[in-house]
């Protein structure tokens, strides 16, 4: 059994939709750390620790017991009465906290002392109501005015700041002794013969512009919230795996489970949908790439994460050039924030359109959408975002007019990179020193010619022969226009993107393989790209580094210049397998599940450090990684579709397979599998070094049948 690794350890978070609480692991919120109870990208409570006469509880035990709620079981420390000193170990304390709309949290403490026993627990509570951004870097600035009041056994502390409003109301209920408030803490009385239980309820109700979201009143009662019924309707409905491997099973399931706490809801013309976020807990919000990512990772799992991302970003969709937000007509969204500075018009998340490939995979994913639904009333709905979409490519996206897109902020708080690797410092020479913008990417070039065959072929649905002549056109000049251009023949491989001179960023990355899955590198060229990849400056053995261990940039625990990101490998992965590379595509995902092996649940973080596999070491994983995230559970899914070769065409009712199972992985049923309105269990099996498949059970019409 391989040692299990904590990511974020002494930490516990729990959410509930874009409601999320973070402590440590005894329960509390210190606000000098990145810890609180959140609500519109405000924190609401800031600090809050239970005490007995002002003495710390001993923590026994902790943990959540589903994504929204987490118990925690004390016990006391020694500590002195009017009647004498309480030995330590003589009390009982559990409290468990459930998220939903606001906080409900239940005390109980009982008595296993010989002799009643009389004391105040104390409940100290402070609110910052600090913006979230400023919350996660530890940048606090003090702003607006704050006022608590206690009246009728309900303390509320309000804040403004000019047009933002934002509150919190802790109220006890069922309490079995009157609460009193004083000096920042509220008090309770409490005197407990020999084997008794005193008992209390907290509600924390948020108040968010003039709205109050109470919490339910549960009492410690298994119930339901609309995200936590949304929740079982996707384990429901999403496709399931069984495996005589176990562990694959498991660590499938556990993303199924997490997916299912990662969700926003959309409205669109009375219809619900719900749209992948991105990570708890830092990114609970409309981010845009990531929804996008994780849409065509869940393709084989649940269709309706497409609908919900790709008419949320619709909507959202700019219509006009606003440099301060980085956005231009028909561009896409990058994020979308409620938080105070955003709101005072000091952050620019209303939304803001910083990212270069959020439109450009907005077009593959709403072809890859009718590929496995075939719902034509829906790409009927999209029609005119992907014409805008197309329109900003060619207009905005490639903004010098030189063939290729590229990137460079206009704002003056916008990202200085935008590309998934978009942190400040993510793309580099070779000789470490960093890139200055506009900057084309050699994989957003891959999106493109990729956007615009797919582009093509939704035109042919519409019966426009015309537009997608000219789309597939547009493609092939970009394909021999991109190989003349970014190809390294000395390194058989592609730079990592032009810099502002036009000239090669000629440092070794992982981007190249995402050009693998957009189909723009030729069938010569595949060979050297995929040898190249599995170099050992690239390959760590748990997967492939984001940037080579040659490069003086490197930095196996740095945010993208070193580590591993799982659903950068699951890309790479879903590459390979297309141009026949199976076992390369199955070598990434073993490395991918061995990593998973050594995190607690199988549960995969954003991303870990890039430290070469040896005997007897494990994964690092990245300090304040998000976990649950979306496309990191979302590339479990995409690594099983790979290593399966699953290939929908709803539209002609047939689905294709190409499994190649690897050794470790002798068999794999995917159940309830959704191909347009059909309905199929599959099961795959090795016999010797060659894998069999067979259909077990059909609802509809679908015709299967393996690839060539």
């Amino acid at each position: 059994m391989p040692t299990k690794v904590s990511v974020n350890a002494g930490q516990i978070t729990i959410n509930d939709g874009a409601t999320f609480l973070v402590t440590d692991s005894r329960g509390w919120i210190d606000e000098t750390v990145a810890q609180g109870f959140f609500v519109a990208d405000t924190r609401l409570l800031s600090y809050y620790e239970v005490s007995i006469n002002r003495d710390r509880l001993l923590l026994l035990a902790s943990s959540p017991l589903n994504h929204h709620s987490a118990l925690y079981q004390f016990t006391n420390p020694e500590f002195r009465t009017t009647q004498g000193n309480i030995p330590n170990g003589r009390l009982m304390i559990s409290i468990r906290r459930d998220v939903g709309g606001g906080m409900h949290e239940d005390i109980d403490i009982t008595n296993h002392h010989a002799e009643r026993v009389a004391f105040q627990l104390m409940l100290a509570i402070r609110s910052d109501f600090a913006d979230i951004f400023e919350v996660k870097s530890q940048q606090i600035l003090t702003r607006g005015e704050t006022e608590t009041t206690w009246h009728d056994g309900k303390l509320m502390t309000i804040y403004h700041n000019g047009t933002f409003h934002r509150g919190l109301i802790t109220q006890p209920e069922c309490a079995d002794s009157q609460p009193r408030y004083a000096n920042g803490r509220l008090f309770f009385d409490v005197v407990l013969d020999p084997g008794k239980t005193w008992h209390t309820c907290l509600n924390f109700a948020a108040i968010v512009d003039g709205d109050i979201f109470y919490p339910q009143n549960t009492c410690a009662v298994e119930h339901n919230t609309e995200a936590k019924q949304v929740s079982k309707d996707f384990l429901a409905q999403a496709t399931k795996l069984r495996s005589s491997n176990a562990e694959i099973a498991a660590y499938y399931q556990q993303a199924l489970v997490d997916m299912a706490a990662l969700r926003i809801k959309v409205e669109a013309k009375g219809h619900e949908f719900w749209m992948p976020a991105a990570g708890i807990p830092w990114f609970v919000a409309v981010f845009g790439r990531d929804s996008v990512i994780v849409s065509m990772q869940t393709m084989a799992v649940y269709q309706e994460f497409a609908h919900g991302t790709l008419l949320r970003l619709a909507q959202l969709q700019a219509t006009e050039v606003d440099d301060w937000r980085d956005a231009q007509p028909g561009k896409m969204p990058h994020e979308l924030r409620r938080d105070e500075l955003t709101q005072l018009k000091q952050l620019p998340y209303t939304p803001y359109y910083g990212t270069i490939d959020t439109t450009i995979l907005w077009i593959t994913t709403l072809a890859e959408a009718y590929q496995w639904s075939h719902n034509e009333s829906f790409l009927n709905e999209c029609r005119e975002p992907l014409e805008r979409a197309l329109a900003w490519i060619e207009t905005y996206g490639d903004f010098d007019q030189d063939g290729f897109v590229e990137y460079q902020t206009r704002s003056s708080m916008g990202l200085r990179n935008q590309g998934w690797k978009d942190s400040g410092d993510a793309i580099v020479y070779p000789d470490g020193k960093q890139v200055e913008p506009p900057i084309a990417l050699c994989e957003v070039q891959g999106y493109v010619y990729s956007a615009w065959r797919d582009a093509a072929k939704l035109y042919e649905v519409w019966g426009d022969v015309k537009q997608a002549k000219q789309l597939r056109q547009k493609a092939d000049d970009l394909y021999q226009h991109f190989n003349d251009r970014f190809w390294m023949e000395d390194e058989g491989f592609y730079c990592l993107g032009l810099d502002r001179q036009k000239q090669q960023i000629r440092s070794i990355a992982s981007n190249p393989g995402h050009l693998l899955w957009s189909g723009i590198v030729p069938k010569d060229r595949a060979d050297r790209l995929v040898k190249r990849l599995f170099q050992p400056d690239l390959w760590c053995g748990w997967g492939l580094r984001t940037l080579s261990n040659l490069n003086p940039a490197y930095n196996p625990i740095s945010y993208q210049l070193g580590s591993v990101w799982p659903h950068d490998n699951s890309a790479i992965a879903m590459g390979l397998k297309q141009y026949g590379y199976h076992a390369e595509a199955n070598q990434i995902a073993e490395g991918i599940f061995a990593a998973a092996s050594y995190f607690e649940a199988g549960r995969m973080p954003e991303l870990f450090g890039g430290m070469e596999r040896q005997p007897g070491h494990f994964p690092v994983p990245y300090p304040d990684a998000n976990i649950p995230q979306a496309w990191a559970a979302g590339s479990i899914f995409l690594l099983i579709r790979a290593m399966l070769g699953l290939e929908a065409n709803a539209s002609a009712r047939s689905l294709t397979v190409q499994p190649v199972l690897p050794d470790w992985l002798p068999d794999v049923e995917l159940v309830n599998l959704s191909v347009g309105d059909a309905i199929v269990t599959l099961r795959f099996w090795r016999e010797g070094e060659q894998t069999q498949w067979k259909v077990m059970h059909l609802e509809g019409e679908l015709k299967v049948e393996a690839k060539p």
